[in-house]
Parts: C-alpha cells; structure tokens; sequence
C-alpha cells in the first residue's frame, strides 16, 4: 500500500519532534499505538461479522 523505507521514516520523526517537541512524544506514541490497537480489533471483529453472515448464508442456501 505504502512504501515508506528509513530516510522517509526519519524525515517524519523529525517533523514530529519540530511540531511537538520532545517531553510529548512518548505521550503520542502512546495514542497512537493505542489508536492502531483499537482500528486492529475492529477490522479483526468486522472480519469476524462477515465470515458468520457467509457461514450463515451457506446455511440457508
């Protein structure tokens, strides 16, 4: 999907560290591990949903 290597990442931790400074950053790592975290669930339980609707569905059929 993306294509993102070292320099890249490098470059946004920079930009990062510029915005907000370095006493915040742990504080949003943190959000943002919690935030992937929490979308990683939800696609996991959507997942989940649509396998039983087609489990369901083969039944009827």
């Amino acid at each position: 999907m993306f294509n993102i290597g070292v320099p890249e990442l490098i470059l946004i931790f920079l930009i990062i560290l510029i915005l907000f400074g370095a006493k915040r950053l742990p504080e949003i790592g943190r959000a943002l591990g919690k935030a992937l975290s929490e979308f990683k669930k939800g696609m996991k339980e959507a997942r989940k949903e649509v396998e039983e609707e087609k489990k369901e569905d083969e039944r009827k059929g």
